[in-house]
C-alpha cells in the first residue's frame, strides 16, 4: 500500500461507501463535508482511480470502489485486532511465557498453571524442566522468562523470592531395616549408600540436603548421582541406596520406596521464584504475584 495513504483515508472512504451520502458521512465522522470530500479526492489521487461516482442526486461506488471497500474494512479490522492484542499483552492478559522449573516443583507448577488457565486463558505457557543451576543459567541468558527453583544461590541481575520452606524426609527402600521406624536420624542413614543430585546441580541446594548429615557429624558415601528427584527416588526404590528429600519432592513415591520422618534436624529447603531484575514483561510480574498469593494460602 502507498505509504502516503493514512488510516483516516480508509475510515473516511468506508463512511461514505456505507452511507452513500457525503453529508451523512461527514456528520457521522464529526468533520465538515468539504474536508471529507477533499480527503476522498486525495485518496483517489493516491490510488490513481476514482472510487466514487458523484452526481447532483446520488453517490455510487465505482468498480474500483466496490473492490476496495472490503479490503479497506479488512485492513482496519486487522489493525483493531492487533491494537487490542497489544493492549492485552501490555496488561498481561495475552502473550507467551517461558517457565523453567526443577522437578521437585512439579506440584507447585501444576497448581500455578491451573490458575493461569483459569485467570488468563489466552496466555501460552511453555515449560522447560531442569535442575536449579540450569534454570538460573537459562533465565540469566534470556532463554526463559522466569523459573521455580530450590535453594538457589544469589546471582547478579536476578531477583529471588522465597515462596515457602519445607522440612526434609528420609526415603528408603520398602524392605530397608529402618523403613518401619517412626522416625530416623541422619546418623542412622549415613551407614547406607546415598543417592543424590550432584553439587553442580546447585551448590546451596546440595549443601542444604547434606545439612542433616553434617549436623550429625556424618559423612555418607554418595553411591549414585542423578539430576532429577524422580530418578533418585526410583533408584532408592530399587534398593540402590537411601536419600534425604524435601517433603514435596517425595509426594509421589514409586512402588518400593517409603518416606520416614527425619529427626534431629531443623534443616529446611526453600522453594523460590526467580526472574531477571527489572523485567518489564507484565506476564512475569503477574505470574510472580500469582505464585506469591498461592504460597500465602499454602497449608
Amino acid at each position: 500500500m502507498d505509504p502516503r495513504i493514512e488510516l483516516r483515508h480508509l475510515r473516511y472512504f468506508l463512511a461514505v461507501a456505507e452511507e452513500l451520502h457525503f453529508g451523512r458521512a461527514a456528520a457521522r465522522l464529526h468533520i465538515a463535508q468539504p474536508a471529507l470530500s477533499q480527503q476522498i479526492r486525495q485518496l483517489e489521487d493516491l490510488l490513481g482511480a476514482p472510487l466514487l461516482r458523484r452526481t447532483s442526486r446520488v453517490v455510487e461506488l465505482t468498480a474500483a470502489g466496490r473492490a476496495f471497500q472490503p479490503r479497506a474494512r479488512d485492513l482496519l479490522g486487522r489493525l483493531s485486532d492487533d491494537l487490542d492484542e497489544a493492549r492485552r499483552v501490555a496488561r498481561g492478559e495475552s502473550g507467551r511465557l517461558d517457565i523453567a522449573f526443577v522437578s521437585s516443583a512439579s506440584s507447585t507448577i501444576g497448581g500455578l498453571l491451573r490458575r493461569v488457565s483459569d485467570e488468563r486463558p489466552d496466555v501460552l505457557v511453555r515449560l522447560h524442566e531442569g535442575f536449579t543451576s540450569t534454570v538460573v543459567d537459562r533465565i540469566a541468558n534470556g532463554v526463559v522468562d522466569l523459573g521455580i527453583v530450590r535453594d538457589a544461590d544469589d546471582h547478579p541481575g536476578l531477583s529471588l523470592t522465597t515462596l515457602f520452606e519445607e522440612r526434609f524426609t528420609a526415603v528408603l527402600p520398602a524392605g530397608h531395616d529402618l523403613a518401619a521406624r517412626r522416625r530416623v536420624h541422619a546418623a542412622q542413614l549415613s551407614a547406607w549408600p546415598l543417592v543424590l543430585f550432584p553439587p553442580s546441580a546447585g551448590a546451596q541446594a546440595f549443601a542444604r540436603n547434606m545439612q542433616p548429615f553434617h549436623e550429625a557429624g556424618a559423612d555418607p558415601d554418595i553411591a549414585f548421582h542423578a539430576s532429577e528427584w524422580n530418578t533418585i527416588l526410583h533408584l532408592v526404590a530399587h534398593g540402590l541406596g537411601v536419600t534425604i528429600a524435601p517433603l514435596s519432592a517425595a509426594l509421589a513415591l514409586p512402588d518400593g520406596a517409603v518416606a520416614v520422618p527425619l529427626s534431629g534436624t531443623d534443616a529446611r529447603s526453600r522453594m523460590q521464584i526467580i526472574h531477571r531484575t527489572g523485567d518489564d514483561n507484565p506476564l512475569v510480574g503477574a505470574f510472580a504475584a500469582m505464585a506469591r498469593r498461592a504460597a500465602e494460602t499454602r497449608d
